[in-house]
């Protein structure tokens, strides 16, 4: 998307204001701060803009790309903070359920609702569900774990306790799904790209995707990340130079640096940056849990994600007006409406299972329907869509793709914005009475 200078400081104007005034505005009501940034930004594509029309990001998906990238890390970064819980296979195994079963349930499923009602090539079948999968960890904020839970005291960084209360397992599964299903979402990408490059030059083989994409990636992502971030900590807590000691001077830009710099330590490497952005956050958290310090970073970089947040919303609903359900088709908006409101559910569903074999979920059959309801699609879908459609290839029937993906988004913002906070609110009610 290309806009005058002056019609992008109309807009970052516009995104300050009603960040300052909104929050505060809608936090008794069942409308959702994002709901509201859409629709201001619909209003403002309407406006008579100078400069002639945008482009769209299907033309021109490099700003889409790299804003939404920032967006997602420091997103990302948030996350992993806000979590209280101790990393282990015991304590995260709704997390575990979620992305080992529901989540390459939804790409098949997905995949072959594209392939076969909506008419699309595999390539871009695939591509529909690859980048509908993650949820995101930009715009269910009013689902997620509020922030750390510190309380000035040291906590032994090897204490397995699992210090979040178990009544709270749904704001739990829901940020730590977010956090993790965002990086992990980039081999079903890259194989909708391979299956387009199929008789080509370019042409990769399976054992590349499987080999590299999907296992090597993953696993050089998550040990750049944690191990990055366990320096990081150390650094923090107890460098022995008392200026190094930033946790003593509170200074919140750590998370920030750490951000960018683990990122792109891991794309550089040729990892998932995403992925390794989450694990030095979780790495990070790991240490002095109780420690202030982690307040301090999470509500610094909470404040940055909520400008972005804003921005790309705001940009989003613009691009609603300039164009981009253009090519939605009914069977599009039939397959986004299944795919958000029955795939979904139904493979989260059943990944919560209480009789299969993946350990124990400990949550009460309201608390899994609440999961399996809210995967919030968002700007983490807008990232990947944006960077398989500057990636160089040819797909066919990538407009079509754009549009649906556009109107679930839509939906999703609608819906699950709409129904986040009174559900909520019934689940705590619920969980104070037992």
């Amino acid at each position: 998307m290309q806009l005058p200078g002056d019609a992008l400081y109309l807009i970052g104007g516009l995104a300050l204001l009603l960040g300052a005034v909104l929050p505060a505005a809608l936090s008794r009501r069942a409308l959702s701060v994002p709901m509201a940034f859409v629709g201001v930004g619909v209003l403002v594509g309407l406006l008579p803009l100078p400069g002639g029309s945008p482009i769209s990001p299907v033309e021109d998906p490099a700003i889409a790309e790299r804003l939404t990238e920032l967006c997602v890390i420091v997103a990302l970064m948030g996350v992993g903070l806000a979590i209280n819980r101790p990393l282990s296979l015991r304590t995260w195994t709704p997390t575990w359920r979620l992305l080992a079963v529901a989540m390459p349930l939804f790409v098949v499923i997905s995949a072959l609702l594209g392939w076969w009602w909506m008419g699309l090539a595999p390539a871009s079948a695939l591509l529909l569900a690859a980048v509908l999968s993650p949820t995101d960890p930009v715009l269910a904020s009013d689902i997620q774990v509020s922030g750390p839970q510190t309380d000035g005291e040291s906590v032994d960084e090897g204490d397995d306790k699992d210090e979040v209360d178990e009544g709270d397992q749904t704001r739990f599964a829901l940020t730590s799904e977010a956090g993790l299903n965002d990086g992990l979402a980039f081999p079903f990408v890259y194989g909708a790209i391979f299956l387009a490059l199929a008789g080509t030059a370019e042409a990769h083989s399976v054992w590349r995707w499987l080999g590299w994409e999907l296992v090597g990636k993953v696993l050089l992502g998550a040990l750049i990340g944690w191990g990055a971030g366990w320096l990081l900590a150390r650094m923090a807590f107890r460098a022995r130079t008392a200026s190094l000691r930033l946790a003593e001077t509170g200074e919140p830009l750590l998370a920030l640096a750490a951000t960018f710099a683990v990122y792109g330590l891991a794309e550089v490497l040729g990892g998932y940056g995403f992925l390794a952005v989450f694990a030095a956050a979780i790495a990070i958290r790991s240490h002095e849990r109780g420690s202030q310090y982690h307040d301090t970073m999470h509500t610094f970089v909470s404040q940055f994600e909520h400008l972005l947040t804003m921005l790309v919303l705001l940009l989003f609903g613009a691009s609603v007006s300039w164009g981009l359900l253009a090519d939605l088709t009914w069977t599009g908006v039939a397959v986004a409406v299944v795919v958000v409101f029955v795939v979904r559910p139904l493979t989260a569903g059943l990944s919560l299972l209480p009789r299969l074999p993946l350990g124990p979920v400990r949550m009460a059959s309201g608390e899994r329907r609440v999961v399996a309801f809210f995967g919030v699609r968002g700007v983490g879908t807008l990232y990947y869509l944006a960077y398989a459609t500057g990636y160089g290839v040819e797909i066919e029937g990538l407009r079509e793709v754009w549009s649906t993906v556009g109107f679930a988004i839509l939906l999703s913002v609608v819906v699950h914005g709409t129904l986040a906070t009174p559900v909520m609110a019934r689940l705590d009610r619920a969980r104070e009475a037992v």
